[in-house]
């Protein structure tokens, strides 16, 4: 007994939270030592070789950094990083600044504008901005048409009720703070009688009389072989 107890003593387990913190855990423990040991090596030659390889090892475990720009730059960064910006090598990039890791990202500016239409949504707002800009001229009249018969397509979704083509036209003039004037003679068509115009998630169809009796009819016949 006391000689498993001295066995267990020798074994303690060495659990991470009593263990050095790892600046980027990502790259894990063993990353973590290889950068340990890069630091005493005196040979500056034998010290450069062996921060390449480093480099190396963390592209391995960290293949998605190939898809950001300057990957290699971001590799060099995160191994001053990992040395705690104690590194003295010749690297193709300088060391980032300690105080560059706390910068805050640039604010992203969000348009918070309402939006006028709910059932037409934000996009066609953006798509009617487009085509106001654009100089008048028979491309101006097909991307407005285009976008007239899709409108109504989307006013169809959320209301049953037919609806005009001088409605769908009232609605873009209207988006676009009356820059846009629709052209006299403008017209989008019929809509198809057997058009479906549903919402987004409702769009399955019940079984009709016809679909249940060939159903039942090869039922029958199955039962008869």
């Amino acid at each position: 007994m006391n000689m498993e107890n001295k066995e267990i003593d020798t074994c303690k387990l060495l659990y991470n939270t009593e263990r050095v913190k790892l600046y980027i855990p990502e790259y894990g423990r063993n990353v973590q030592k290889m950068v340990d040991y890069l630091k005493t090596i005196e040979d500056r030659q034998k010290r450069n070789e062996q921060a390449r390889a480093i480099i190396k090892v963390m592209e391995l475990l960290n293949p998605s950094v190939h898809l950001q720009e300057d990957y290699e730059h971001k590799l060099w960064d995160h191994l001053f990083i990992i040395s705690g910006f104690d590194l003295d090598v010749d690297a193709p990039y300088p060391m980032p600044e300690p105080e560059s890791l706390n910068e805050r990202p640039e604010v992203v500016p969000i348009k918070n504008k309402p939006i006028k239409a709910n059932h037409y949504g934000r996009n066609i707002e953006s798509i009617i901005d487009l085509i106001a800009e654009k100089e008048d001229g028979e491309q101006k009249i097909a991307m407005l048409r285009s976008l007239a018969i899709y409108m109504r397509q989307q006013y169809l979704i959320w209301n049953k009720d037919t609806v005009s083509d001088e409605t769908i036209f009232q609605d873009i003039e209207r988006l676009s703070d009356y820059r846009i004037k629709v052209p006299e003679g403008m017209t989008l068509g019929r809509v198809d009688s057997g058009a479906n115009f549903s919402r987004p998630g409702t769009n399955q169809q019940k079984p009709g009389r016809n679909q249940n009796r060939q159903r039942n009819n090869q039922k029958n016949f199955r039962k008869k072989q």
